[in-house]
């Protein structure tokens, strides 16, 4: 069995290779190689959430996935959502509702509500918490949570009723 592997993969739109051991996590690779230290590591049994990144358009836990098996696929982290500005308005509602608190869980939560709300219609406060089992907060008892991303579902899915009033051939 070979010390090192090569991996190639997209993270946030820019193509990576680089050789890593084979037992290394997705977590650790994003966090050590690329230091990209929004994706923390807490449990690394899957159960925390600290960890979640979009892989293939799927949230996985980057700390039950090997950076191995992610080769040749692409990734999305926390950075790269804010980068594009895709949870700008989750961001700027976590804020507003208090629902940061020390901050270590809220990347995993907004990468659970990014998900959530790039499915069709507005969840119920029932569905976000649904959502939100997967992650742990042990500081906001989640109700600011919620209520942030309950707002941000509403001012989302009002925002897409709103008429558009765009001018033709301007």
């Amino acid at each position: 069995m070979s010390d090192v592997v090569n991996v190639t993969m997209k993270v946030n739109g820019t193509d990576v290779s680089h050789a890593i051991a084979p037992r290394n996590t997705l977590a650790d690779f994003l966090r050590q190689t690329l230091e990209l230290t929004g994706t923390h590591t807490g449990c690394e049994m899957g159960v925390c959430g600290a960890c979640l990144v979009v892989l293939d358009g799927r949230v996985v836990h980057s700390c039950l996935t090997f950076a191995v098996q992610a080769s040749g696929s692409t990734i999305e982290t926390v950075e790269g959502l804010s980068e594009r500005a895709a949870i700008a308005d989750l961001q700027e509602a976590f804020h507003q509702r208090n629902a940061l608190q020390c901050g270590f869980c809220t990347p995993g939560m907004l990468m659970t509500a990014h998900s959530l709300l790039s499915q069709p219609g507005v969840p119920s406060r029932e569905d976000i918490r649904d959502a939100l089992s997967g992650n742990y907060c042990r500081c906001t008892g989640y109700e600011a949570i919620v209520d942030a991303i309950e707002m941000v579902a509403r001012k989302r899915h009002d925002g897409a009723a709103a008429p558009q009033n765009e001018e033709v051939g301007a």
